[in-house]
């Protein structure tokens, strides 16, 4: 089953996107470079809880 998880920037702390991903056997937090709207660049944004 995919779960729904959030990505927030590691800069400003906004949380901007959503993805679905599988959460089985797991162990690090998804990190992908996105668009941020509040710091106008692009961004590491990473998995939140």
């Amino acid at each position: 089953m995919r779960k729904k998880i959030t990505l927030a920037c590691v800069d400003c702390g906004s949380r901007n996107y959503t993805t679905a991903g599988s959460k089985e056997n797991q162990t690090e937090r998804l990190e992908l470079k996105k668009f941020c709207n509040n710091c106008n660049a692009h961004t590491v944004h990473r998995e939140t809880k």
